[in-house]
């Protein structure tokens, strides 16, 4: 895991440099309102730190992650004067944060103690390794990567919305990019939703001593979009930030800009994550292996080996 930390946090450095060094450079206006966004993101970066650091609950940017970039959306909004496509991408942003947060917390992600919450699972099971046993190094993992890298990201996927200021007035393909993207969020939407009914009725079972049935018995939803590709919520995140990142290019007509480095870090982030969460699956369910094999990751297509 150290190394998939480094490689991210490494390309959280370098790919934003090498798509800068293609791109125009920001104007006045972009600059000054990036630097408002760098502020917020320090802050809250530096709280999820603080706050997990003291109550041992690391899933502190989790609660974030759907919520703040809405906050970098309308600032940025604000600071074009409200701009068509600014307050555009700022509604879709606004729109897939909704969803997202909703469903966040009906999984008991959000408490009235706000550093509370349920955590993310994989975290206690990643501290439990031995490169992770020591307290210095698990301490530097939540600075380094869980707090700075993972808020440093989330403000990357969001700028597009920074690039695209001073824009051109709305054209025919803002409306299919908008509706691309709100296709998207519904594709995530239902696959949240076919993961949530089948976990809440195993769990229903299992409480009340009910034998697990297929397709409960295998222990993992594989039905439905699960049955087309195995991280369908997965596949349509990355998806809608990429549309994001589209807008850019309808603004400015600059096919790769410095805006691309957060879909690009976000397809990586998702990589790692999906191997450690599979890692862990195909560990604790004796049929996962075999789904592996049969049921593509991310795209809803099959090579053959």
């Amino acid at each position: 895991m150290w190394k998939t930390a480094l490689f991210l946090i490494l390309g959280l450095v370098v790919v934003p440099v090498i798509a800068f060094q293609v791109d125009i450079p920001l104007n006045d206006l972009q600059t000054q309102t990036l630097e408002k966004l760098v502020y917020i993101y320090l802050v809250a970066a530096g709280l999820c730190f603080v706050i997990s650091s003291l109550t041992k609950n690391y899933s502190q940017v989790d609660k974030l992650w759907s919520v703040i970039p809405v906050v970098y959306a309308w600032v940025v909004a604000d600071a074009s004067g409200f701009e068509g496509r600014i307050v555009l991408m700022a509604i879709l942003v606004s729109i897939w944060g909704i969803r997202l947060t909703y469903n966040f917390g009906r999984r008991g992600g959000y408490s009235l103690k706000f550093w509370e919450g349920e955590e993310d699972y994989r975290w206690s099971i990643l501290q439990a390794k031995p490169e992770f046993k020591s307290a210095i190094n698990w301490s530097l993992f939540n600075l380094f990567f869980i707090s700075l890298y993972q808020m440093a990201l989330i403000l990357l996927f969001t700028l597009p919305i920074l690039k695209s200021m001073g824009g051109p007035e709305l054209t025919f393909w803002d409306g299919i990019l908008s509706a691309a993207f709100i296709t998207f969020v519904v594709i995530e939407t239902i696959a949240d939703q076919q993961q949530w009914t089948f976990q809440t009725e195993k769990y229903r079972r299992i409480n009340a001593g009910e034998p697990l049935t297929t397709p409960y018995d295998k222990g993992f939803v594989q039905s439905g979009l699960w049955g087309i590709v195995r991280h369908p919520n997965y596949a349509a995140e990355q998806a809608i930030w990429m549309v994001f990142y589209l807008f850019s290019i309808v603004s400015t007509g600059i096919v790769i800009n410095w805006s691309i480095a957060g879909c690009i870090l976000l397809v990586l982030l998702f990589k790692g994550s999906s191997d450690f969460s599979e890692n862990i699956s195909s560990d604790k369910y004796p049929g996962y292996t075999k789904y592996q094999e049969q049921v593509p990751r991310f795209l809803p297509l099959k090579w053959k080996k």
